[in-house]
């Protein structure tokens, strides 16, 4: 540790620290433009010049090193004076378009200004003019004459994003940041660049014009995506959303969150939104109250169970589902007498015994690994904020290593990519144990060939190191013989030391899990109701042709059933449904999601749910009643919420697996949604559909 004095006051910091670093840990702002603290330092706006004694000049607090007994003063008259002089520079050709600018208000120049600009200017020539850019249907760049050329942009690409899609080109006054040769930012994090831009260069462009931020409602949030559970700010004006934002959480979503997680919000107002519930009557929808409804779907189900049997009533619900919705619908289910319920839409594989899946370590630590092993996963795409923690690791010298259908391109160095069809991934993972094998004297559970050189290199690198993990992707979790990957896994971890677990897919795929949203004692699997052989369906957030595994078979099947009841946010499912249910998307309802490393995470309606829309729990709840099944005299979220969460979450978590390898090759491929095809609400948002990940997901 080094102590130096600043502003009068010793502070301890590590050797190697800047004087940045050491007023943040004293508590004294400086102002800066350039730095952020997740990213490299660049010291490229001057505007943290300090008074260093002994220095012939100030120096800029985010490139200058502590050194024992150093003097700082950030608010001596030379500091003062420098900053100001830093600040007539970066105004010379600024627009003076703050009124009409979408980041006014939350402008670091605007509020620097304030503090370190001038009353006037003594700048007479003719401000210069960069030319607006064409950036893709995310980011606007339309005013780039804003540009105070700190770089944080292309920073952001090259160290967290992993592809540098904006860089600085020409020199002097001619310098202007813009894309390579006319091509758009297409990175599944890019949003990111709008947040971190200090000035109003890089905006938002679905939010353009929208409103300014001194009119938004802040309300904290939870992304009902992926599986990291990214914590979100979601901003309100007359009961809008308007815009979505981070909210900072070190071990969750650090201060990112991925595009689909930003932008999503606009599904919220499509024309496809269901607003009142409705019954087909002779082919025609019908507009009707809840009370008429529920007592017709109340009467079908009674019917259905009286002529048929409680066995053939079933419910598919999303995994995009708060865990109160699905406890409330797997209780339902159980309470009318049937164990058909599953969260797990896109499973081939359903040996389960009545734990949870899940991450196996925690988010954070993803980023200290040495080692990784990531099998059927295209991670970029599939969870966007887990592949950042991955990056971190591996530009800090971890070795990834791959087994997939194809090399994909994950904006970091993979050191081996192990290219295999999808039917012999499990002789590929054995081919890796028995190498493993091989190098520990252990006997490997299956024969394998020990002599493949990428296995050899796979195994060498996990026998190494000291921080490991064995993560399981999408595909490999929706694989015909998951179990059998799994199983290979974990004897893998066990002889080299690594964690296992699955990378996970949904916002609530382990809450699923934990809540019991999946059959039992002889319940039909999601793959056995698509098939057929249900009279009755619920559909909880659940459109079959783009949710599962067995889409166009699950249609069908559903078409020949005699009563489906849909409960969406939206207008789905029309051709093969007899009644719609208008619930709440998760801005309009309160609930939880339990994310893949097992942490649960409550938040609450942000607006009012739109038109006669209802939260799905209190629809759910009403049912009960109606149909007389024993605990529904639920009254709030929170009771719910007491009931379907286990007070030690952990106790049923695992990843244990232990079922006969089956070698032979798998006769289908796993069904794996593209990033923007996802869940209902990322496949209704018009901007991330137009982006070129969508375009690709839709031609695939």
């Amino acid at each position: 540790m080094i102590e130096i004095e600043l502003d009068g006051k010793k502070v301890e910091v590590q050797e190697g620290c800047m004087v940045m670093h050491a007023a943040e840990k004293a508590g004294t702002y400086i102002p800066h433009f350039c730095y952020h603290k997740k990213l490299s330092i660049a010291a490229n706006c001057r505007m943290c010049l300090v008074d260093v004694e002994k220095a012939p000049k100030p120096m800029p607090a985010c490139a200058t090193p502590v050194t024992q007994g150093m003097v700082v003063r950030t608010k001596s008259e030379k500091a003062i004076k420098a900053q100001k002089s830093v600040m007539e520079f970066l105004l010379i050709n600024h627009p003076l378009d703050c009124p009409i600018c979408d980041q006014g208000g939350e402008c670091q120049l605007q509020d620097l200004a304030v503090g370190y600009g001038g009353s006037t200017s003594r700048y007479e020539e003719e401000k210069r003019v960069v030319f607006h850019k064409d950036a893709g249907p995310l980011i606007s760049m339309e005013e780039m004459s804003r540009c105070i050329h700190c770089t944080r942009c292309v920073r952001f690409g090259q160290e967290v994003a992993g592809i540098m899609e904006l860089g600085m080109s020409h020199r002097g006054e001619h310098a202007e940041i813009e894309t390579f040769v006319g091509q758009s930012v297409d990175s599944e994090l890019s949003g990111n660049m709008i947040d971190i831009c200090p000035v109003g260069a890089l905006t938002s462009k679905p939010f353009r014009y929208s409103a300014r931020t001194w009119e938004l409602g802040r309300r904290k949030s939870i992304s009902p995506h992926d599986a990291t559970g990214a914590n979100l700010v979601v901003q309100v004006k007359n009961n809008k959303v308007l815009r979505v934002v981070p909210l900072e959480n070190e071990d969750v979503n650090e201060c990112w969150i991925s595009d689909r997680d930003r932008f999503s919000y606009e599904a919220l107002d499509s024309q496809d939104r269901l607003t009142a519930p409705m019954i087909k009557q002779g082919g025609e929808w019908k507009t009707v109250d809840w009370q008429t409804a529920l007592e017709y779907v109340a009467n079908g189900l009674q019917g259905v169970k009286s002529q048929y049997g409680a066995e053939f009533i079933g419910t598919l619900a999303s995994p995009h589902s708060t865990t109160e919705e699905l406890y409330l619908a797997a209780a339902l289910m159980r309470g009318l007498g049937s164990q058909n319920i599953d969260a797990r839409l896109r499973a081939s594989d359903f040996h389960h015994n009545n734990t949870a899946r899940w991450l196996g370590t925690s988010i954070a630590s993803l980023g200290t690994l040495q080692r990784a092993l990531v099998i059927g996963s295209n991670v970029r795409k599939d969870q966007p904020l887990l592949a950042l923690r991955l990056r971190h690791a591996v530009r800090h010298g971890a070795k990834l290593h791959t087994i997939n259908e194809v090399a994909f391109d994950w904006a970091m160095p993979v050191a081996t990519q192990m290219v295999s069809d999808s039917a012999n991934w499990v002789q590929a993972l054995a081919d890796v144990a028995a190498a493993v094998a091989q190098l520990t004297g252990a006997t490997a559970p299956v024969s394998g060939n020990a002599n493949n050189p990428q296995a050899q290199a796979i195994a060498k690198s996990l026998h190494s190191g000291d921080r490991k993990a064995i993560l399981l992707g999408n595909a490999a979790a929706h694989h015909a013989k998951a179990s059998s990957l799994l199983t290979l896994a974990n004897w893998i971890g066990a002889q080299t030391g690594a964690t296992v677990g699955y990378l996970g897919e949904a916002a609530n795929t382990v809450g699923a899990q934990v809540v019991g949203a999946v059959p039992s004692h002889g319940g039909q699997n999601a793959a056995q109701m698509a098939r057929g052989g249900l009279k009755a369906a619920l559909l909880l957030h659940t459109e079959p042709h783009a949710d599962m595994a067995h889409g166009a078979a699950a249609v069908q099947s559903l078409e020949k059933a005699e009563m489906v009841v849909t409960l969406s946010s939206f207008k789905t499912n029309m051709a093969f449904s007899d009644v719609l249910l208008p619930i709440a998307p998760f801005t309009e309802t309160a609930g939880t999601f339990i994310n893949t490393e097992g942490r649960a995470q409550s938040f609450h309606g942000v607006v009012k749910p739109l038109g006669e829309t209802r939260p799905a729990w209190k629809v759910l709840r009403v049912l009960g009643s109606m149909l007389k099944v024993p605990g529904f005299e639920l009254e709030t979220i929170e009771e719910v919420r007491a009931k379907a969460i286990p007070a030690d979450i952990t106790s049923r978590l695992s990843n244990a697996c232990d079922v006969a390898i089956d070698l032979t090759p798998a006769t289908e491929k796993p069904e794996i949604a593209s990033i923007y095809q996802l869940d209902s609400l990322v496949r209704r948002a018009a901007s991330l559909q137009l982006t070129a990940d969508a375009k690709a997901g839709s031609a695939a």
